[in-house]
């Protein structure tokens, strides 16, 4: 057996995985995000471990014999966070997260000083990175940035909680800014930047290699055997790709989670900054993907369905889903730029908007256009991937959003690719930590990363598509005008 850990946004995800490629159980715990300053957007540390132990313990409650038998540990993590600990291991201060828009001036000053840094790094400066975050660090809150001893990425926070070792894997420490993804490995040019040395960063492995073994002490506390091998793992977004066998070049998905993500496979290192896009390296050795990423996608949806009351988002959806393409055409058009954007307009200023709100505005239509806004995004999103060099027919819908076959329906057509979906799909990125665990103990990449089975496929529709045109010139022209 193999465990999975995914520390996301709004909870930790675990999962246990056996060797025939089921999924024996999952299990999550809950988090909460603080925004003590507009902009700002922020977790506690401890809160990760401690969701971490209670989704354990709910795990091994479910399936004692399975859980026992866990050979490895594998994790996945939101990207981008910065932890900040003392010499004794000590969290400074509260984690600043990816999407925490403070450090847009330390952006334009780290490209400045470094005209090269998209060419080394493989993205812009943007403010959800980390390297950002640390210079602001540096410049407000200068007595506790003297203090940093080590920076680490939630997941590996995490790691230090299992094994006692600072290690990081390539994909994650890829959207540091402090990564030669090229390379694969720290720049000493990048980190001067941000007045940081190789001393601050954790040690880097392979996501598919061992990355620490799991402590005696924290072993008996969780029911493991001690000295069980636990992953580089991954970041979330190449988590997922292993969950969805998306391993060689043209393959991808597309991820629905609090932010939206199309990740596709690529067979080298291809920087393409000039589109707001992302090169990174993947979960595997001398691999490397390309993303775009906007900042609000299911957590948009969440959004409106809070403030319309409703139970919960799929609600909201359903509503929308049983709209007459007539319905929908009267719809307002939201812009999705809750908290600034990154694919493909690179601007943390910008927000959110609805265009063409009437009396005949209610849930089910506000609803649509939240779903279509965000979808919207997303369509600008792969433009940009294209102009970066890579195509794809057909991608994995994984994350909450994936409940919805309406909106997987909707993709399709907007971005006028083949959707699938599977029945792991909301669990993506726990169960590519699996996987990475599973690897790390020796075991053959093509026996691992394979395709999960298809539950569902969704292939664009050209009666939506028309009315989907129409509406995308409008928002496209919206943003122009904001």
């Amino acid at each position: 057996m193999f465990i999975g850990i995914d520390i996301g946004t709004s909870e930790v995800k675990v999962l246990l995985l056996a060797p025939d490629h089921t999924v024996v159980g999952t299990c999550g715990a809950a988090l909460t995000v603080s925004r003590p300053h507009p902009g700002h957007s922020e977790q506690s540390p401890q809160d990760w471990w401690t969701a971490t132990r209670t989704a354990l313990a709910q795990l091994r409650e479910m399936h004692p014999a399975e859980y026992a038998a866990a050979q490895g540990i594998g994790l996945s993590g939101q990207m981008h966070g910065a932890v900040l600990l003392d010499a004794q291991d000590q969290v400074l201060r509260p984690a600043i997260l990816w999407n925490d828009t403070r450090a847009a001036q330390e952006c334009v000053d780290m490209m400045a000083a470094l005209p090269q840094l998209p060419a080394l790094a493989g993205s812009l400066a943007m403010p959800g990175f980390t390297a950002p975050k640390l210079l602001w660090v540096a410049r407000h809150e200068p007595q506790l940035f003297q203090r940093v001893a080590k920076v680490l990425l939630p997941k590996d926070y995490v790691r230090l909680m299992l094994t006692g070792e600072y290690i990081s894997d390539m994909s994650d420490a890829s959207g540091t800014l402090w990564l030669d993804v090229h390379q694969r490995a720290w720049s000493d040019e990048l980190l001067a930047l941000t007045q940081l040395t190789q001393a601050h960063m954790p040690r880097l492995v392979e996501g598919s290699a061992p990355g620490g073994t799991l402590r005696a002490d924290v072993a008996q506390a969780l029911g493991l055997r001690a000295g069980i091998v636990v992953a580089g793992g991954a970041g979330d977004n190449a988590a997922s790709a292993v969950g969805m066998g998306a391993v060689q070049a043209g393959q991808g998905f597309l991820s629905l989670g609090t932010s939206g993500v199309l990740f596709v496979v690529t067979p080298s290192y291809q920087p393409n900054a000039a589109s707001a896009t992302h090169a990174f390296c993947h979960a595997l050795p001398q691999q490397w993907h390309q993303m775009s990423v906007m900042l609000s996608a299911a957590s948009a949806l969440q959004w409106v369905s809070d403030l319309l009351g409703a139970p919960h988002a799929g609600a909201v959806a359903e509503k929308a889903a049983a709209l007459s393409l007539a319905e929908r055409a009267g719809a307002p058009v939201f812009l999705p730029y809750l908290g600034g954007e990154r694919t493909p307009h690179n601007d943390a200023n910008v927000r959110g908007s609805l265009h063409g709100l009437s009396f005949d505005t209610d849930a089910a239509r506000l609803g649509y256009a939240v779903i279509e806004g965000v979808t919207f995004g997303l369509k600008d999103g792969l433009a940009a991937l294209h102009a970066a060099g890579s195509m794809v027919s057909r991608l994995s819908l994984v994350g909450g959003g994936a409940r919805s076959a309406f909106w997987a329906q909707l993709l399709a057509s907007a971005l006028n690719v083949e959707i699938v979906t599977h029945g792991s799909s909301a669990v993506g990125g726990a169960l590519g930590a699996a996987r990475l665990a599973w690897l790390a103990t020796g075991a053959d990449p093509g026996a691992v990363c394979l395709s999960p089975e298809v539950e569902a496929s969704y292939q664009p529709d050209a009666a939506e598509q028309d009315l989907l045109a129409t509406r995308y010139a409008q928002f496209r022209g919206l943003y122009r005008s904001a």
